[in-house]
């Protein structure tokens, strides 16, 4: 995770989502949706030089409300603790973000170590935190960010909406790099854990958030908007 001096640290799920956040001012990492092996990658880099932790990618609707390709400004994070988002950090990303083609909003994310992937569960993780977005890394992120005494902010674009719920093979369809796992995939429509249906529905709802987070992207230039 070398990078240079004063770096904006993009956190992500998924080598796409790295991808994307990468450029000139932007350090990135990613574990694949492992929140476990996120926190050893994280504590194993030292954070001398960092200006600020941004936890970037695609998330799970709660907030019945958002679509898919809606853009949520983090102002705080609910998990085991919560978190907030620095103050100034939130200004200056929804400021890039104004008159954005997409929606964007901003409130409250919830972090989780497991795939919330049931419409009932994300019901009641928005009844308990009100929170419009969950996903895998932004309390990993946060709570990075508050050992070493740096600001925190999140951008997520929400994906499966609040009432859709994810197969139960998407939490398995990633390699160890980060990447869509076509075999595992395969695999499932073969065993009957995956339906053609549900796999056309998550293929357009990503499709939806990935060109939304890439827009967003491109509309913060350098260092994510915060150099």
């Amino acid at each position: 995770m070398a990078g240079e001096s004063g770096a904006v640290l993009a956190v992500a799920g998924l080598a796409r989502e790295a991808r994307i956040a990468a450029g000139p001012g932007v350090e990135t990492i990613q574990a694949a949706g492992n929140p476990a092996r996120l926190r050893a990658l994280l504590d194993a880099c030292p954070p001398p030089g960092l200006r600020a932790v941004v936890s970037f990618g695609i998330a799970g609707g709660l907030d019945p409300a958002l679509q898919p390709g809606d853009i949520v400004v983090c102002t705080h994070l609910d998990a085991q603790a919560r978190f907030p988002a620095d103050f100034d950090l939130v200004r200056r990303l929804s400021e890039r973000l104004n008159g954005a083609p997409d929606r964007v909003v901003t409130g409250g994310l919830a972090g989780s170590d497991v795939a919330v992937m049931a419409v009932a569960d994300k019901a009641a993780l928005r009844a308990r935190t009100g929170a419009l977005a969950v996903d895998m890394e932004s309390h990993v992120a946060a709570a990075y960010a508050a050992r070493h005494a740096l600001p925190f902010a999140a951008i997520r674009v929400v994906c499966d909406p609040a009432g859709r719920a994810l197969p139960a093979f998407a939490a398995s369809a990633l390699t160890p790099e980060g990447e869509p796992d076509i075999r595992a995939v395969l695999a499932a429509l073969l065993r009957g854990r995956a339906r053609i249906g549900e796999l056309i529905r998550l293929g357009r709802d990503s499709s939806a958030a990935f060109a939304a987070l890439t827009r967003c992207r491109a509309r913060l230039g350098p260092g994510l908007g915060l150099l």
